[in-house]
């Protein structure tokens, strides 16, 4: 029936750069970009017919999409884009050195953000340029639905929901299904669907530009999972 393809973006600027992202719109690297044509690579070599294409509001991921599909020559699919996708909104650290925020806040603070499941950053401000309220392309979302920092748990909650609501229902209809989208986005989907447990949850790593693959029987239970990247096919 329905098969999954969940990738995280290829290196971001700011990946190369050890800075925290969030949902700063940053432009994908010149690595991440051979890591986009070299998945894409893998679906055409492979025979995978994408049929419709989910990414996050973020260029870094639908540059991702976008490459995947014109290497793969599929182009011509249906591409849909949600902000329920986008990363993690890590509010306050948004723009900064991780070493640097590190240093400033201590190990103990840093390593709950970064690796545990409920704790937030610091939150942006009401009136912070960064706060996403002020940003073009999310004036057709409900200002109170946009975050302002956001521990895995929250972000976890968002993507989940849009998975129930729009991509399951192209799962059911048999259809493969490809997501581009973030590290924490895409580490939400896999904790969520191989059912890990919360504390379990910081654990889960998301490489760049690995396809994570899921087959699904017709009542929507994992029949095979796989992962894909170069030279490599490692099941699970």
């Amino acid at each position: 029936m329905g098969k999954l393809i969940l990738v995280r973006h290829g290196k971001s600027i700011w990946n190369v750069e050890n800075i925290f992202t969030g949902w700063t719109d940053v432009d994908i690297a010149a690595e991440g970009i051979g890591e986009a044509i070299i998945a894409g690579e893998i679906i055409r070599d492979r025979n995978i017919s994408i049929d419709i294409c989910f990414s996050s509001y973020l260029k870094r991921a639908i540059k991702t999409a976008a490459i995947i599909l014109d290497t793969s020559d599929m182009m011509y699919i249906d591409f849909i884009k949600s902000w329920k996708l986008n990363e993690r909104n890590y509010g306050a650290w948004q723009g900064r050195n991780k070493d640097e925020v590190k240093r400033d806040v201590g190990e103990d603070f840093y390593w709950k953000v970064r690796r545990g499941f409920s704790t937030p950053p610091p939150k942006l401000s009401v009136d912070d340029e960064r706060n996403p309220k002020f940003d073009e392309k999310y004036k057709k979302v409900n200002v109170n639905e946009l975050p302002i920092g956001e521990s895995l748990q929250d972000t976890k909650q968002r993507t989940v929901s849009y998975f129930y609501e729009a991509i399951v229902p192209e799962l059911v209809k048999g259809k493969t299904v490809l997501v581009a989208a973030h590290g924490n986005s895409i580490r939400a989907l896999i904790g969520h669907i191989d059912g890990v447990v919360a504390e379990e949850m910081p654990k889960v790593e998301v490489q760049t530009g690995v396809l994570n693959i899921y087959d699904f029987d017709d009542i929507m239970n994992v029949k095979e999972k796989y992962v894909l990247q170069k030279d490599v096919e490692v099941f699970h």
